[in-house]
């Protein structure tokens, strides 16, 4: 068996296999080494770490890395892949998405997502962090499944049976930085440079940098080519400090490319991103970096100021006349304006006669603008059932690329809650009373949040499947169902095409036209007539006006 990693400003490495030593020879900034075993980690002056490209952590972050092969038995040879147009997505957290927090007990619930219309499952990160429980965002080795929902062939399997059932996977993967336990790779090279509102940021554009931004970029190539991954969505990559020439976002997006080639199949790149540029989701020979999509939380940041009436910090700037009606048509609020909160003016105007609407992603509900509440309280702990399939009618019907939350499709009562489990107790803590500090800044008293420690607070954030079929979360779903069908039936309602997009606004209500289909939204206290023509579909209980807080997509005659 071969052993290999880049340490340049190490002296001596061995290879500590088994229990035994073995002495690495220098080649370059590389040291390597034959040893036959299992279980395996490197020694730099005396202390011993896990591999940096690790494969398998059997036994966690801090203990040895464990011989991985890519021998698994795929059944998916005729799997084509799906393209990102016309797609609906599904974000998920595979530790609370079911009961058992496992990757093979989410393959039991594919069927339902199947049954709603959805084309892409995008997994919350997987890799290997502290502890059991947690958001994903805390990983230190990228390349290692977490054992605790099944390691890298329980990804596989889970993998293959979404690709059986038609469905893409998606991977949120996190470059930005690293999680404060077990992040040891400056025990092995400069990888570290900086730190940003996270943690340690990587060295992209520093004195040894090359071999860190190949990490990255093997890293990704990994997940789409080893583990049949259909795409990646990158994490925070405003957080990526790079002032080369070509950005690693741009390098990764020309490998991926190539892959894609390789593979006969596409490969999506999606970005979330706080800068408000849309250079990330154009092509690079226009002068951008050529990934594929991007999140946009303008648009869930206007609809939620709609639906909840909040204003307080971020949702400040969105409670302007029009803010919502302009932020459809044109993408980002902030477009080169002001932004209270940032105290900074921000973002630029997308270019809408050149770049497609599915680029964008829209949502009304994702982990974090849930996850970051104090309480982690969705949408129905304060709206009505009726302003949530408003939402759902704009977001499903709009020339977006929709994601859907887990749960929200069925408006799940269980709260998503911010919860870690680090086993050193002094980070604990620091992670409990810095979660409460930041909160008590916005008037929240201690026992308003949720012990970001404690089991209950995962308990409390898994989803309660026997809810789906009673009462209102059986006539949420039903809703959802219908849009997506509708949707995928009716091509106008998907059609990308901005410059063909308009909203009318008369006060609280909304007329989105898609071709010769008007979705119409009222979102105020009284009823308005519906256009002329046949109604598609209608939460409304008044069949000839739209009722208070109800939608209709009609059918011009």
């Amino acid at each position: 068996m071969s052993f290999s990693v880049w340490a340049p400003a190490a002296e001596s490495v061995h290879v500590r296999v088994d229990g035994l030593d073995h002495e690495m020879k220098r080649e370059g900034d590389w040291w390597h080494s034959e040893a036959d075993g299992t279980d395996y980690a490197f020694v730099i002056e005396g202390k011993a770490y896990p591999d940096p490209r690790s494969l398998h952590q059997p036994h966690g972050v801090h203990e040895a890395s464990r011989v991985y092969r890519h021998d698994f038995e795929w059944t998916d040879q005729s799997w084509t892949g799906r393209m990102l147009q016309g797609g609906v997505i599904y974000e998920l957290h595979i530790g609370t998405f079911t009961q058992d927090g496992t990757f093979d007990a989410a393959i039991g619930k594919l069927d339902h997502l199947v049954d709603l219309g959805i084309t892409f499952v995008e997994v919350m990160p997987v890799n290997s962090f502290d502890g059991v429980e947690g958001w994903g965002y805390d990983g230190v080795l990228w390349g290692a499944v977490h054992e605790p929902y099944g390691g890298p062939d329980g990804f596989k399997r889970f993998v293959d049976a979404c690709h059986a059932r038609g469905l893409a996977v998606l991977l949120d993967v996190v470059y930005n930085h690293l999680g404060p336990s077990g992040a040891y790779l400056d025990k092995f090279g400069p990888y570290f440079a900086g730190r940003n509102d996270w943690g340690p940021g990587l060295n992209l554009d520093g004195p040894n940098s090359d071999e860190v931004r190949r990490y990255v970029i093997d890293n990704a190539l990994q997940w789409l080519g080893d583990f049949h991954v259909d795409g990646l969505r990158l994490d925070a990559v405003h957080a990526l400090a790079d002032r080369r020439a070509v950005h690693v976002l741009e390098e990764l997006a020309v490998e991926v490319d190539a892959l894609s080639t390789r593979v006969g199949r596409p490969l999506t790149l999606i970005a979330e991103s706080d800068l408000n540029d849309a250079k990330l989701v154009t092509a690079r020979e226009g002068g951008g970096y050529g990934l594929h999509a991007q999140w946009s939380d303008d648009l869930h940041h206007c609809l939620h100021v709609a639906l909840t009436g909040e204003t307080f910090g971020y949702y400040e700037d969105f409670a302007a006349p029009g803010a919502l009606k302009n932020t459809l048509e044109k993408v980002f609020f902030h477009a080169g304006t002001w932004s209270s909160f940032r105290e900074k003016h921000h973002g630029k105007p997308v270019d809408t006669a050149l770049i497609p609407g599915y680029r964008f992603l829209a949502y009304t509900q994702n982990h974090d603008q849930i996850g970051n509440r104090a309480a982690g309280d969705r949408l129905p702990a304060t709206v009505s059932t009726g302003k949530l399939l408003c939402a759902a009618a704009i977001v499903l019907c709009s020339p977006y690329t929709p994601m859907i939350f887990m749960g929200e499709e069925w408006a799940a009562s269980t709260p998503w809650q911010f919860f870690a489990s680090f086993p050193d107790p002094e980070l604990a803590e620091a992670v409990r009373t810095g979660r409460r500090r930041e909160f008590a800044r916005h008037g929240w008293g201690e026992s308003d949040v949720p012990d970001p420690m404690s089991p209950q607070t995962v308990e409390n954030s898994r989803l309660k499947w026997d809810e789906v079929a009673t009462g209102e979360h059986a006539e949420v779903l039903r809703t959802y169902r219908a849009l997506i069908a509708l949707r995928r039936a009716r091509s106008e309602l998907a059609d990308p095409r901005l410059d063909r997009f308009v909203v009318e606004q008369d006060g609280l209500c909304f007329v989105l036209h898609r071709g010769t289909t008007r979705v119409v939204v009222n979102l105020g206290t009284t009823p308005v007539p519906l256009p002329q023509g046949e109604v598609l579909l209608t939460s409304s209980a008044n069949p000839s006006s739209l009722s208070p807080e109800s939608f209709a997509v009609v059918a011009s005659t």
